[in-house]
């Protein structure tokens, strides 16, 4: 009997083991080494801290512009005295080029390299910046220019373009700050801007200048850090929400409005009480780019470091919700 119920197992048991192919053992070996490859690329910048994320698609390369955290460990505040500038010719590998503009560019700015975004004109890469202003109380927005995207820049105007004491909507002296601007499909540039209240104003063809009225828009939960994209016909304001900020956005089928609000694109971005993003489309693919204080080591509000993730639209334009990874973009 012992003899029959040993035979008896071993059937059983050769019976349930499935044979490898070797087909089969290929795809699984592939797998295996699919896995391995993955990489941890976020954040993208590892060996300092980088804030409020704008890129600029030029040619086959994107340019990434950022501010500079500098606080130490127990410092609890902002520290930024100047921005910085990568390329990438494929979101995966970063260069980094020499310090292209600081505060002390400007002669009429005191401190605060806050916020900006760069955008290409007739040749000219036009910056604009938030800084604090050494003889008006309060924020302004500079605007510095370079025949390069990766500069030097230099003051544009010898004066800020936008000061304190134009917007009167809020009685803040930090409502004009993170400019975010667009060329329209027609030529027309505009500028939106703005803490607690979204102003925008169009552009004259110098980029210097304003060729008409400051306006205000009306969004839900808005806190700042507005971001004006376009995608095929659709126009997006992404923003930062409430505080700790999410961000959140609206579309329109026009640069002017009016303005729907869709909901929150993504979450709080680790322990980082801002939230700032860039949306850009490079080779046909959508990216989100945005800062976190919870990824690297000694990172948080005033420490943070940029990361990108994919974008995704719907059929009818909306944006699904953005998932924050460490893994970030593979090639």
């Amino acid at each position: 009997m012992k003899n029959i119920f040993t035979i008896l197992f071993s059937l059983v048991l050769i019976s349930s083991c499935k044979t490898i192919k070797p087909d089969e053992a290929k795809t699984s070996a592939n797998a295996e080494n699919n896995t391995k490859s993955i990489q941890i690329n976020n954040p993208i910048i590892k060996d300092k801290f980088t804030a409020d994320p704008a890129a600029l698609v030029y040619k086959d390369k994107v340019y990434l512009y950022t501010g500079h955290d500098e606080a130490e460990n127990d410092f609890h505040f902002y520290k930024m005295k100047e921005w910085l500038v990568y390329s990438s010719s494929d979101m995966v590998n970063w260069e980094e080029h020499p310090v292209p503009l600081k505060v002390s560019d400007f002669a009429w700015a005191k401190n605060d390299a806050w916020a900006g975004q760069v955008i290409e004109r007739n040749g000219k890469f036009y910056w604009y910046v938030a800084i604090s202003h050494a003889t008006i109380e309060g924020k302004s927005i500079g605007v510095a220019v370079s025949d390069s995207p990766t500069g030097p820049f230099k003051d544009a105007l010898g004066k800020a373009l936008i000061t304190n004491d134009m917007t009167k909507y809020t009685n803040i002296s930090w409502d004009d700050i993170d400019p975010s601007v667009i060329i329209d499909d027609d030529g027309q540039a505009y500028l939106f801007w703005g803490n607690t209240i979204c102003h925008y104003a169009k552009l004259k063809e110098n980029m210097i200048e304003f060729d008409g009225p400051i306006q205000t828009i009306t969004l839900p939960n808005y806190t700042e850090a507005p971001w004006i994209h376009k995608h095929k016909d659709l126009y997006y304001l992404s923003y930062a929400s409430g505080f700790p900020e999410k961000i959140a956005y609206a579309m329109s089928k026009s640069v002017n409005g009016p303005w729907e609000y869709k909901g929150i694109l993504n979450e709080i971005a680790g322990n980082s009480n801002t939230n700032h993003q860039a949306i850009i489309d490079f080779k046909g693919v959508p990216y989100f780019i945005y800062h976190t204080g919870g990824i690297q080591p000694n990172g948080g509000s005033f420490r943070r470091s940029v990361c990108i993730d994919r974008l995704y639209y719907n059929e009818d334009g909306t944006i699904k919700r953005v998932i924050m990874t460490s893994e970030g973009i593979q090639k």
